[in-house]
């Protein structure tokens, strides 16, 4: 994957600091809190719940959306990973991340092989270039 489908190394950094991420699906949906973690400078999350108008789905069908990251709104585009490699990655990830006695219910559930599968990689939308001025 070339650098310039990858987040800032910064915005890598912020991603990896936070506990919850708002991600959201198109434009029409609510942004929706989830957990996201960073493995190998690059940005997964999961699903805990397969609904039909949960999140991942909406990805899943629209994959063009948004993060929203310290008080901004970034444009991402959403990734299916099929990866057993990057999938036991995250499930480390996550078990580093959230560490916490109140966490440990939710990563054993993240593991199980179902939620494993529901996971996204995140990727940075590259600006449009803005249109030439014309003569």
């Amino acid at each position: 994957m070339t650098a310039a489908r990858r987040f800032p190394e910064a915005t890598l950094e912020e991603l990896a600091g936070s506990k919850i991420l708002g991600v959201r699906s198109g434009t029409e949906h609510r942004y929706t809190g989830v957990w996201v973690v960073v493995v190998e400078g690059r940005a997964f999350v999961r699903s805990w719940n397969d609904k039909s108008t949960g999140w991942y789905r909406a990805f899943v069908a629209e994959p063009l959306g948004s993060i929203q990251l310290a008080g901004r709104e970034i444009p991402v585009r959403a990734r299916l990973t099929r990866s057993d490699r990057l999938r036991d990655a995250v499930t480390r990830a996550y078990a580093e991340k959230y560490d916490t006695k109140a966490s440990e219910k939710w990563v054993r559930g993240f593991a199980e092989p179902r939620r494993a599968a529901a996971m996204l990689e995140l990727l940075p939308v590259p600006p449009s270039p803005a249109p030439e001025a014309s003569s």
